[in-house]
């Protein structure tokens, strides 16, 4: 029997988004969806949905929750990761509250930024621990990650580990989709070339029948910025750089330094920036989810259309060879970005059929845009070199590098707002203590 393992299942709605997709692949009959997480009452939860959805749907398959991990993962194909290590509380309310004393504001703080960078430390060292149990006993599996922060979690996994690892984010697929409903434009029949990092790439190309779209594009944009609206950030990037961002205007006012501005408090007012959004999101969600839980966990008839997520087309066009194009994050490897660092974890076209996952080649990109995506690049590699050697220095050369961090503090007050965030994320940071803070030289 195959074996599609799903790492964090306790995330109930995301769970059946992508395995309710699976079950909708005729090709996974007679697979075995094994769940793990580390909060049995979630996982309970997961398990009865899916057994429910199973029977609904009358599908050949085994739903299985495990509480040993390993053995969850033992034998796997297929491994679904989609964990959030420390959970909104405590670490989710640390990353913002601890930052705002020192008069630096996030809004999503799960990518790059302060709130990036120590989610990133928080998660990688169990990244590592998945991808130890799985070169024991599923060391062949394809490992799809759906866990933020996306570039930084992607490239340890496969620079660091053996285990082929391909990130999946949402921006890609519906980003011109949104565009052009946002611009009242027919997204019918368009061509789109998109390509950079992951909440940072670029829609290079947007054509009909070889028309560029882009002129009207940007006429529709720079009418609609007269009132506000949710994208204001986004169309203000277009404008001065030349090219539509993938990623949410709350998320990119953070990846930059020219938005979130203590000395420029009314920037957030004129782009319409919603600080402390994931908290507030957070807090609705748990909300949400206490009123939805009996009718998703229970429901005997519970019915599933399939949803836009790329994981279940690309694990049906490993099982068919019917190949699947998709924006997918990879290792820069070879260059596939070439005015990008080979090193970094970059977001292009890939095609997945039995071979497994084919990244395309790019070339470079408009250099005003690669030199954006190198900010946050910056950041991410010493963020990397902070995890790996277990050095302090690269924590406060990760934030000093960071383009909203630094735009925002001086030296002295980022190393000391790092240190109070290693000290109140504690037994999350156990390695960065202060007796280790050694100097060394990459």
């Amino acid at each position: 029997m195959s074996k599609i393992t799903f790492l964090g299942a306790g995330s109930t709605v995301f769970a059946k988004n992508v395995l309710g997709d699976c079950m909708l692949v005729p090709a996974l009959e007679g697979f075995e969806f094994a769940l793990f997480d580390i909060d049995e009452q979630r996982l309970r939860d997961s398990e009865n949905m899916l057994k429910n959805l199973k029977e609904s749907l009358n599908k050949d398959i085994k739903i299985n929750a495990y509480l040993d991990r390993k053995e969850a993962l033992r034998g796997a194909k297929y491994v679904i990761n989609a964990i959030q290590v420390g959970g909104y509380r405590p670490s989710t309310v640390i990353d913002f509250e601890i930052p705002k004393k020192y008069g630096l504001r996030q809004t999503i703080a799960d990518t790059v930024g302060i709130g990036g960078i120590f989610r990133n430390l928080r998660t990688i060292p169990v990244m590592l621990e998945f991808a130890k149990d799985m070169e024991e006993v599923c060391p062949d599996a394809l490992f799809l990650n759906y866990t933020n922060p996306m570039a930084v979690l992607t490239g340890v996994m496969n620079r660091f580990t053996s285990i082929k690892t391909v990130g999946l984010c949402h921006s890609v697929q519906v980003c011109t989709k949104e565009l052009f409903k946002s611009l009242g434009m027919d997204h019918e029949g368009i061509q789109e070339r998109i390509a950079g990092i992951n909440h940072m790439a670029w829609l290079l190309e947007v054509k009909r029948n070889g028309e560029d779209l882009y002129p009207e594009i940007k006429r529709r944009a720079k009418e609609k910025q007269k009132t506000k609206h949710d994208d204001m950030v986004r169309f203000e990037l277009m404008d001065k750089f030349g090219f539509y961002v993938t990623e949410s205007s709350e998320h990119n006012a953070e990846y930059h330094p020219y938005f979130i501005k203590s000395r420029y408090p009314e920037l957030i007012d004129r782009f319409n920036i919603p600080l402390d959004e994931y908290p507030r999101r957070c807090e609705e969600q748990i909300q949400r989810w206490e009123t939805m839980r009996g009718d998703l966990v229970n429901n005997k008839a519970l019915e599933h259309v399939r949803s836009k997520e790329y994981g279940s087309r690309i694990i049906e066009a490993m099982e068919t060879d019917i190949p699947f194009k998709f924006g997918g994050n990879v290792l820069n490897t070879g260059r596939l970005i070439s005015n990008l660092p080979e090193k970094a974890c970059v977001e292009v076209p890939c095609i997945a059929d039995r071979s497994g996952i084919t990244p395309t080649y790019v070339g470079d990109l408009p250099e005003q845009l690669a030199a954006l995506n190198r900010t946050n690049i910056n950041t991410q590699l010493l963020t990397i070199e902070a995890a790996i050697t277990k050095k302090r220095e690269y924590i406060y050369q990760a934030a000093m590098l960071d383009p909203h961090t630094s735009a925002e503090l001086s030296l002295d007050d980022i190393v000391s707002l790092c240190d109070d965030l290693i000290e109140a994320h504690g037994e999350w940071l156990p390695e960065f203590k202060k007796s280790e803070n050694t100097a060394v030289t990459i």
